[in-house]
């Protein structure tokens, strides 16, 4: 005999638990099914985000950071150390302390909020009469059923074809984040989120990065003065960013990972690296749902096929996070979770997809959210840029990082915002600001008038907004 729920979630990550947890609150008799383990076997909700993505990548951003200014940057504050050196497998530890403690915060939520949670894989047995029967895999194998069923199962780094993932020499975001000791050099396929942040990390403890991009752009889907402010900043750190390549074989042996690639000049090149990061993207994980079982549509990439409002083609079955169309952000799929539980519960949840903000955690931090400049004059939308530098900013120049800037692009009739986009320090806080202000279709004047605390990195939101109407104050 099944148990009986009223919603099963099968997903423990970002989307899942949260869509478990507000459903619970709402009254729902609900149960998430996660199959994350921590090393001694024991459940380990949040997905890739808390295990092996979000979470434990800031963890090793945070040590590296410090490492960084210890080494180049205390001296100016008339700090002196001797014999500086890095522990990996101390920060390493540091880093799995603050997964664990993600962990279990998130099974103490269960706890609190009355959610069932079955540790184990989740897959479709069958459908009848609008029920959903869902086999548990785990300790023990058990069934439970339910009329609404919420797929939460994320995605998985995708390999380049030919070269799997061995997590040794050849190693995906999870690889990444386990290095046990600094590479003398580090090759990176890919200029993305994932390839930046890691490459960051492992360059501020003194390996040699060199990243391959096929794109002939730096961060084509950044505004491209933001994207140009970046990457003079990378470059100056020491990053190497080759563009346009496109990458041929790929050996490993004992001496680590050889590359062969041809450059943009259509130059023959290898590159000879200790590891090598492949950060080329993610593919919807529903690998084991059983979907055929029934009948759940799927597209050509494996996503689950969904309308605006997350349903799929089965009645009372639901999908959100990275498994479906759109940007594959934790925070998105949190957005997607609340609503799917309140419109199970006859409510209006929304999500509005032109506000949700885009942030990369290298130094200078990249955040934005909206339209970039190059997306209104391809739309041919008639607009207002402003800008502002963090070098004239009073609390940049204290803190001793002043690169990077703000720039508010906006409607050239009516001054509504359209788009904020931000490199510079702390730019994943300034960011919120903006989404607020987008939410309430505030204008830039709007944002020029309200008063910001004096001495803030905050400022530089404010005198980027005076830029739209050529009238900043302090630049």
């Amino acid at each position: 005999m099944s148990k009986s729920f009223d919603v099963i979630v099968i997903g423990g990550g970002p989307g899942g638990y949260i869509a478990a947890i507000r459903a619970a609150q709402l009254g729902f008799n609900v149960a998430c099914i996660d199959e994350w383990k921590n090393d001694k076997g024991g459940p380990a909700p949040g997905g890739t985000c808390t295990n092996v993505g979000c979470i434990p990548s800031k963890a090793l951003l945070q040590s590296s950071e410090h490492f960084e200014q210890a080494g180049h940057h205390f001296a100016e504050h008339g700090i002196g150390l001797k014999d500086l050196s890095i522990d990996v497998p101390k920060m390493l530890a540091r880093k799995d302390t603050v997964i664990k403690q993600n962990n279990d915060g998130i099974l103490y939520l269960f706890k609190k909020n009355k959610v069932s949670f079955f540790h184990g894989r989740g897959s479709f047995v069958k459908a009848a009469e609008g029920v959903y029967e869902v086999q548990v895999s785990g300790e023990k194998t058990e069934t439970i059923a339910a009329k609404q069923v919420i797929l939460a199962t994320g995605s998985q780094a995708r390999a380049l074809p030919g070269v799997p993932f061995d997590e040794e020499l050849i190693l995906s975001n999870d690889g990444a984040l386990r290095i046990g000791g600094v590479p003398k050099k580090l090759g990176l396929i890919g200029s993305g989120v994932i390839g930046l942040e890691m490459g960051s990390v492992w360059r501020r403890l003194g390996a040699e990065v060199t990243i391959l991009e096929g794109l002939p752009t730096f961060l084509g889907a950044v505004d491209e003065q933001i994207a140009k402010e970046a990457h003079k900043a990378f470059t100056k750190q020491g990053l190497k960013i080759e563009l346009g390549v496109k990458v041929g074989e790929v050996k490993t042996g004992k001496k680590g990972v050889s590359v062969a690639y041809t450059d943009a000049k259509g130059a023959e090149q290898r590159l000879e690296v200790d590891k090598l990061i492949i950060s080329i993207g993610r593919v919807p994980n529903t690998t084991g749902l059983n979907a055929e079982a029934v009948g759940l549509q799927l597209d050509e990439r494996g996503a689950i096929v969904v309308d605006d409002e997350c349903r799929t083609n089965l009645p009372g079955v639901w999908a959100v996070g990275d498994v479906v169309r759109g940007p594959m952000l934790a925070h998105k799929a949190e957005e997607e979770g609340v609503a799917v539980a309140e419109r199970i519960a006859g409510q209006h949840g929304h999500v509005n997809f032109n506000t949700i903000p885009w942030v990369i955690y290298t130094s200078p931090e990249i955040a934005w959210v909206g339209q970039t400049e190059q997306q209104l004059k391809a739309a041919g939308r008639a607009y207002k840029a402003g800008t502002f530098p963090f070098m004239a900013n009073g609390r940049a120049r204290a803190l001793g990082d002043t690169t990077g800037m703000v720039k508010f692009l906006a409607d050239a009739t009516s001054d509504e915002i359209l788009g904020v986009h931000i490199v510079g320090p702390f730019a994943s806080e300034l960011i919120a600001e903006a989404v607020v202000a987008m939410e309430f279709r505030a204008s830039a004047e709007d944002i020029a008038r309200i008063c910001h605390a004096h001495p803030s990195l905050s400022e530089a939101t404010k005198e980027a907004a005076l830029a739209v109407d050529k009238r900043t104050l302090n630049f």
